[in-house]
């Protein structure tokens, strides 16, 4: 614990429910996309929280919550496999975010470049975007992913395009505090216009309780399914690093060296295991909290642990729990429509700012097979059945991408073109 952070309690705990406030928009959005119980992902966020500052010996500022590279293998796993086998993936990510911890400790952070370069992580996130695409598409019209109409598609647009439209306007032109909560001010925009509506349905929020306990789902353990998920987890710990650097930079600390980086993963792992064994979604490091310390110039990690007392005291409000998951689905779809672009948009900004070249022969394959695995729909074994093997969609292009990168020669040569840190989701 750092001594030089004297700050009165009154100001740790109003700046510790500033920090939730930016960090709540991106936090719920995963789990009421996915299926998720919102509830259980606050409390999840919360305790993933806690457990980081235990690992990290409370020296960085950062708040836990889900990362929005889980989505589309979620969704598709849970899909196939049913929640809890989609929960026995997340632990297993979570013990991949462990493993590179040890591995960090024993080998350094050099076999990390040499896995995951530009030229691997770049089309693997653009792939996670646009896979999700037509999903985002379909939820702004009003429609199940089958395209089965949900809600009228006039009302729907009138609903989606209010919401994108606000989020797009807060995320260009607020100011201060404001522009770091560009989510929140969408959702609430598109559930004022889906209320006026007539389409939210109030009578589940007045029925539930005001205190109830989460819906903890225990997982189990399907191979397949953590198969589907394993490979994912690659590319959020890319983004874990990206954030740890950009927070250092922001308080003037080197937090690779101290605590280090295999304590700050290790701390994910930890928090992405607990989240998996409850039924929350996986947990990382987040840029919208980077963002507020920078803007707020409050360095005392001690306030993310008041945000996390915040997180785990909401998840216990029923009727809190009850009105998020309320919200209709044009009001997800329409800000969605930003949010998967956006993660499609890290991943070419993570080819241009290392200057990966596509004029070269390796490169190109590379890009060019790990998209079309991705977005495709390309299968790779017998089926998805519970008897069959199978690999496809974001876990099969993230295996292909990997390979062809150890495998084709050529494997350091991007690091005499690496012009900057990584940007985070």
């Amino acid at each position: 614990m750092q001594d030089e952070f004297n700050d009165p309690l009154w100001r740790q705990i109003i700046s510790g429910a500033q920090m939730l406030f930016v960090a709540f928009g991106a936090l719920v959005l995963m789990p009421l996309i996915t299926g998720l119980d919102p509830n259980v992902a606050l409390f999840t966020a919360g305790l993933g929280t806690l457990l980081f500052q235990i690992v990290t010996r409370r020296q960085v500022p950062v708040f836990l919550a889900s990362s929005f590279a889980f989505i589309t293998p979620i969704i598709l796993a849970k899909g196939q496999f049913g929640l809890a086998a989609t929960m026995g993936g997340v632990m297993a990510a979570g013990f991949v975010y462990t493993f590179l911890g040890f591995a960090v400790k024993l080998k350094g952070t050099g076999f990390i470049d040499r896995l995951l370069p530009p030229v691997v992580i770049g089309p693997v996130i653009i792939s996670i975007g646009l896979a999700m695409a037509p999903i985002a598409a379909h939820m702004a019209m009003g429609r199940a992913e089958d395209g089965t109409e949900l809600i009228h598609y006039q009302t729907a647009m009138l609903i989606s395009m209010p919401a994108l439209l606000t989020t797009l306007i807060v995320a260009v032109f607020g100011k201060g505090i404001f522009r770091l909560v560009p989510i929140i001010a969408g959702v609430l925009v598109g559930f004022a216009m889906a209320f006026y509506f007539g389409v939210v349905d109030t009578a589940k929020i007045a029925a539930a309780p005001w205190f109830a306990l989460p819906h903890f789902t225990a997982p189990e353990f399907n191979w397949q399914a953590i198969l589907f998920i394993v490979p994912v987890a690659l590319a959020p710990a890319i983004e874990h690093i990206g954030g740890v650097i950009a927070v250092g930079s922001v308080t003037g600390r080197d937090y690779l060296k101290n605590p280090g980086l295999h304590r700050t993963l290790f701390g994910d792992g930890i928090a992405t295991t607990a989240a998996g064994l409850l039924g929350g979604p996986p947990n990382t490091t987040y840029a919208e909290v980077t963002g507020a310390v920078m803007l707020t110039k409050n360095y005392n990690p001690k306030i993310m642990t008041w945000a996390a007392i915040f997180a785990i005291s909401l998840a216990f409000i029923g009727k809190f729990g009850a009105l998020l998951q309320s919200i209709p689905v044009p009001v997800m779809g329409g800000i969605l429509c930003l949010l998967f672009g956006s993660i499609a948009a890290v991943g070419m900004n993570t080819l241009i700012r290392h200057q990966v070249d596509l004029s070269e022969a390796r490169n190109l394959v590379i890009v060019s097979v790990t998209l079309v695995f991705g977005i495709g729909g390309v299968l790779i074994g017998t089926g998805m059945g519970p008897e069959d093997f199978g690999l496809k969609g974001i876990a099969l292009c993230a295996i292909v991408a990997i390979a062809l990168n150890l495998l084709l020669p050529g494997n350091d040569s991007w690091k005499h073109k690496k012009k900057g840190d990584e940007p985070t989701l």
